[in-house]
């Protein structure tokens, strides 16, 4: 084959790849597009069930407060278009799924679609744990420190940005697991290197708690402690799975490694 030859193959496989990726974009805007639709008339409805944590803890006769004059209207909207997203999130990893399966063999593929569902799990899991869990708690905490005569009365726009960077926090927290097994999977490390950084583990996740969440001992250790939790658990899934991979060989089944 040519050399001209070669770069015009090369050429249009990079063109049908750039296609390809901007349907599968394309088609997840449009599934957070038709959610944010159907989600725009409940928007002022889910803006009190998200400040719920908060307006339960605030002192009596305390309300939240709009500091801007457009943040009564679009508050309310900007988190209609943020649960969309949230609520899309499956559409989302499963386009980008159907990008790269055409690239993975068949073993690959096998793991792949657990890891990806697990990963929609674990993440929707660390936004339920944060506002169950870590919000009322963190509120509570919030507002029985507050100093004598200053009275809890919380932005609306402020309160939105400081949640959903704890949801993204505790959402990607909970991804530990996969990303533990997608590193001893890809051979980068192996399960007896992680085991032995466990003491690393630990006080990295005590660092990340201290640099996402809010300057407080109780929402830092509610997001290190299930990060460590993670990590174990990753680790035994990592033993599992790399244990099933060996009995297959050595039984004396070899996949052939060929794509769809």
């Amino acid at each position: 084959m040519s050399t001209e030859s070669e770069e015009q193959l090369a050429e249009g496989s990079l063109v049908s790849h750039l296609v390809e990726l901007r349907s599968r974009l394309i088609r997840s805007a449009l599934a957070v597009f038709l959610i944010f639709l159907c989600l725009i008339p409940f928007a002022e409805e889910l803006f009190t069930l998200v400040a719920t944590p908060l307006m339960d803890r605030l002192p009596e006769n305390a309300t939240m407060i709009a500091t801007q004059v457009a943040s009564p209207f679009l508050t309310p909207f900007k988190t209609s278009l943020f649960v969309a997203v949230f609520l899309a999130m499956p559409v989302i990893l499963y386009q980008a799924w159907r990008f790269v399966a055409p690239g993975l063999y068949r073993k690959e593929k096998k793991f792949a679609f657990p890891l990806v569902t697990s990963s929609i799990i674990l993440f929707y899991s660390g936004v339920a744990f944060a506002y169950f869990v870590v919000f009322p708690l963190m509120f509570a905490f919030f507002a029985a420190v507050s100093p004598e005569g200053v009275t809890m009365m919380t932005d609306i726009s402020a309160y939105l940005d400081f949640i959903l960077t704890i949801f993204f926090a505790f959402g990607l927290a909970f991804e530990v697991p996969i990303a533990t097994v997608m590193l001893v999977w890809s051979g980068l490390v192996s399960v007896e290197t992680l085991g032995k950084a466990r003491a690393y583990v630990f006080l990295g996740a005590f660092v990340m708690g201290m640099l996402l969440t809010p300057p407080d001992a109780i929402s830092q250790t509610l997001l290190a402690v299930p990060v460590y939790l993670l990590y174990e658990s990753g680790l035994i899934l990592a033993k599992v799975l790399g244990k099933d991979e060996s009995d297959v060989s050595d039984g004396g089944v070899t996949e052939e490694h060929t794509k769809d």
